[in-house]
Protein backbone atom coordinates (compact mmCIF):
# COMPACT_ATOMS: atom_id res chain seq x y z
CA UNK A 1 0.00 0.00 0.00
CA UNK A 2 3.18 2.48 1.28
CA UNK A 3 4.54 1.71 -2.39
CA UNK A 4 1.07 2.88 -4.72
CA UNK A 5 0.88 6.77 -3.41
CA UNK A 6 4.76 7.13 -3.58
CA UNK A 7 5.23 10.19 -5.76
CA UNK A 8 9.07 11.47 -7.08
CA UNK A 9 10.05 14.39 -5.77
CA UNK A 10 12.17 16.91 -8.14
CA UNK A 11 14.13 19.85 -6.48
CA UNK A 12 13.16 22.91 -8.02
CA UNK A 13 15.43 25.23 -9.26
CA UNK A 14 19.52 25.28 -9.66
CA UNK A 15 20.68 23.18 -5.99
CA UNK A 16 23.56 25.96 -6.40
CA UNK A 17 20.97 28.75 -5.04
CA UNK A 18 19.73 26.24 -2.02
CA UNK A 19 23.12 26.35 -0.99
CA UNK A 20 24.32 29.85 -1.43
CA UNK A 21 20.80 30.86 0.83
CA UNK A 22 21.87 28.20 3.19
CA UNK A 23 25.29 30.10 3.24
CA UNK A 24 24.23 33.26 3.06
CA UNK A 25 21.51 32.34 6.53
CA UNK A 26 24.22 30.97 8.11
CA UNK A 27 26.67 34.26 7.68
CA UNK A 28 23.88 36.22 8.64
CA UNK A 29 23.41 34.63 12.33
CA UNK A 30 26.87 34.34 12.77
CA UNK A 31 27.30 38.43 11.74
CA UNK A 32 24.48 38.94 14.69
CA UNK A 33 26.23 36.80 16.85
CA UNK A 34 29.29 38.64 16.48
CA UNK A 35 27.00 42.38 16.61
CA UNK A 36 26.25 40.91 19.96
CA UNK A 37 29.34 40.72 21.26
CA UNK A 38 30.80 43.69 19.81
CA UNK A 39 28.00 45.44 22.13
CA UNK A 40 29.20 43.50 25.33
CA UNK A 41 32.81 44.70 24.17
CA UNK A 42 31.67 48.25 24.35
CA UNK A 43 30.01 48.02 27.31
CA UNK A 44 33.12 46.43 29.49
CA UNK A 45 34.99 48.98 28.18
CA UNK A 46 32.42 51.19 29.03
CA UNK A 47 31.91 50.50 32.52
CA UNK A 48 36.32 50.22 33.17
CA UNK A 49 36.23 53.36 32.64
CA UNK A 50 33.62 54.40 34.71
CA UNK A 51 35.71 52.40 37.86
CA UNK A 52 39.17 52.84 36.62
CA UNK A 53 39.99 49.02 36.44
CA UNK A 54 42.73 48.45 33.86
CA UNK A 55 41.88 44.84 33.83
CA UNK A 56 38.66 45.35 32.43
CA UNK A 57 39.56 47.70 30.09
CA UNK A 58 41.78 44.93 28.80
CA UNK A 59 38.88 42.62 28.71
CA UNK A 60 37.14 44.88 27.21
CA UNK A 61 39.14 45.73 24.27
CA UNK A 62 39.74 41.75 23.63
CA UNK A 63 36.26 41.55 23.49
CA UNK A 64 35.56 44.42 21.16
CA UNK A 65 38.17 42.76 18.55
CA UNK A 66 36.90 39.59 18.81
CA UNK A 67 33.46 41.05 18.30
CA UNK A 68 34.67 42.77 15.08
CA UNK A 69 36.41 39.99 13.66
CA UNK A 70 33.42 37.70 14.53
CA UNK A 71 31.13 40.09 12.44
CA UNK A 72 33.07 40.99 9.24
CA UNK A 73 33.64 36.66 9.02
CA UNK A 74 31.99 36.55 5.53
CA UNK A 75 34.58 39.12 4.41
CA UNK A 76 37.62 38.45 5.75
CA UNK A 77 37.45 34.88 4.87
CA UNK A 78 36.28 36.34 1.17
CA UNK A 79 39.93 38.15 1.28
CA UNK A 80 41.96 35.33 2.42
CA UNK A 81 39.89 32.68 -0.19
CA UNK A 82 40.46 35.73 -3.69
Amino acid sequence: MGTVFVSTAYAEGDPMTTINNLSTFIFGLIRAIGMIILGFGIVQIGLSLKSHDPSQRANGFLTLAGGVIITFTKEILTLIAG
